[in-house]
């Protein structure tokens, strides 16, 4: 593929760049759940993971090459030959493979990061790319720093690359520094100096520090770039990486102006994006574009008129188009198993027998309680069951006494490791009780630092979904949990929350973890 060609090739590095985002921590079985749906999307090349960062890393990246059935799975490497060849171990399963090694090249980075002489790092990408290429035929070499580094050393870097067998080339700006129209010229100079890059895909990974990283990615396709890595939702380190919905949305919305395309299924965006959303415990802001909830909304009054009139009169693109359907009333309390199971499917689940059985009886149990039963309801208690399916805490019973003459108590039942323990604690409040219940029974040192509350659905008897932020030794995780009884989805919330710190203790990503 060349800079001629209108298919830009989709990156997702969601498992990878993604899950460094402060907070982002996912198991096994969530990669899984994620990996398999970006590729029913359609996109081109999934990163996995990091495997030396840790057995955990390497196990996930490892499974996710196992399931994968057509798109390519990349593990990222240092410039080093344990990486390259931990990265190569992690990915034998996997029909199609890429390893990805990067380095730095800025005179800032090389003087303070590497403490490497720009002689010295050139070698290294000859020998780095060289020695990956020897275990696979996919080589992605990056540049890191790559929009802060000088111009005459990073051509020199790139066609060694090339040179050395890397197939793509990615120019990160790695800490969102620059700017569209000079991102744009740094991607047009390598495509016209370097003698031999009509021999590579040129990619692009952008991140947001200045909220131009969408604007930078799609600056380059327009330079020449044919790859952009990206993440569902803008996850990512600090602000956050390029947006995949966002990238593709624009393109598809904007043809006229940039006439490529993508291979992704654009009805499946929203579903992606709540996946992420919930194994992430990462709410999506409202004003978020393309997956917030309020970006298909209109409450103004001559905006409301006008969409009665016609609808593209304030939308440039359909709900439909990202697989945003109204919220409807779908089911009650007498609706059967099989209406569940069909509604279920119709929402892109697909659950073995035992989790539907689990699912249903959640459903069953909320349709007691709750009046209307809507799509977001559903996809909120299959969401919180499936992804509770492997912890080793589990939340099994919770009374609460509160009000305002006090004290307020929380008596919690826990399953720690298949051992129920129950204990009563006192708190200032109903949920500071049930937190001080959890610590009672887990022995924990996190220290609360967000606990946020928003409805599923309207009305008073809507599900809550509650997130909650723990830290602990520096490593931070999120957690979240819905129940129509707020202390309970609170609870959830902790729990799920040390669960993923279970998890982080597993995780030390190498430095330099990132392009």
């Amino acid at each position: 593929m060349s800079s001629q060609s209108n298919r830009v090739v989709i990156f997702d590095t969601t498992l990878r760049d993604g899950e460094q985002s402060p907070g982002a921590s996912m198991n096994l079985e969530e990669k899984c759940r994620i990996a398999a749906l970006l590729e029913d999307m359609g996109v081109d090349v999934i990163e996995a993971g990091f495997p030396i960062a840790s057995n955990g890393d390497f196990e996930a990246v490892n499974a996710v090459a196992k399931q994968s059935r057509r798109a390519i799975i990349a593990g990222l490497a240092r410039a080093t030959r344990a990486d390259i060849d931990r990265a190569a171990e992690a990915l034998a399963p996997a029909t199609r493979k890429r390893i990805h090694t990067f380095i730095s090249t800025s005179p800032l980075h090389m003087k303070y990061k590497l403490q490497m002489e720009p002689d010295a790092v050139l070698q290294a990408v000859k020998d780095s790319v060289s020695y990956a290429r020897s275990k696979v035929d996919d080589v992605e070499w990056s540049a890191e720093d790559g929009s802060r580094t000088e111009h005459d050393f990073l051509c020199r870097c790139v066609e060694a690359a090339i040179a050395a067998g890397a197939t793509t080339i990615n120019i990160p700006d790695t800490v969102g520094y620059a700017v569209p129209d000079e991102y744009a010229a740094l991607i047009a100079m390598l495509i016209e100096r370097v003698p031999n890059a009509d021999k590579a895909i040129f990619s692009v990974h952008c991140h947001n520090d200045l909220g131009l990283a969408v604007a930078n990615s799609l600056a380059a396709v327009n330079a020449g770039a044919r790859q952009v890595e990206c993440t569902i939702n803008g996850l990512g380190e600090r602000a956050g990486n390029a947006a995949m919905e966002e990238i593709v949305m624009a393109l598809r919305t904007r043809a006229d102006r940039m006439p490529y395309e993508t291979g992704i299924d654009t009805t499946l965006i929203t579903r992606a994006s709540r996946l992420v959303s919930t194994v992430t415990g990462f709410v999506v802001q409202p004003n978020k574009a393309i997956v917030g909830k309020n970006a298909f909304a209109h409450e103004s009054g001559i905006h409301q008129d006008g969409m009665l009139k016609n609808a593209q009169t304030y939308e440039i693109m359909t709900p439909d188009s990202v697989g945003l359907n109204k919220s409807t009333l779908v089911l009650g309390k007498h609706s059967g198993r099989h209406a569940f199971r069909d509604k279920v499917k119709a929402l892109g689940y697909d659950l073995d027998d035992a989790r539907l059985n689990d699912a249903f009886k959640r459903f069953k149990d909320l349709a007691d309680v709750k009046k209307e039963v809507f799509d977001e309801d559903i996809a909120a208690l299959v969401d919180d069951e499936i992804l509770r399916a492997y912890d080793r805490i589990r939340v099994i019973d919770l009374a609460v006494v509160c009000g305002t003459r006090g004290p307020q108590t929380a008596t919690l039942t826990l399953d720690v490791d298949g051992d129920r323990k129950t204990v009563t604690a006192e708190g200032d409040g109903p949920v500071d009780a049930t937190f001080k219940a959890i610590k009672a029974i887990v022995e924990t040192t996190a220290r609360l630092q967000l606990y946020q509350v928003h409805a599923v659905t309207q009305g008073t008897d809507a599900q809550a979904e509650v997130t909650v932020r723990l830290e602990e030794n520096g490593k931070t995780v999120n957690g979240q949990g819905a129940d129509t009884d707020t202390l309970v989805a609170s609870a959830k919330a902790y729990v799920t929350a040390l669960n993923k710190l279970l998890v982080k203790r597993e995780k030390t990503a190498p430095a330099g973890a990132g392009a």
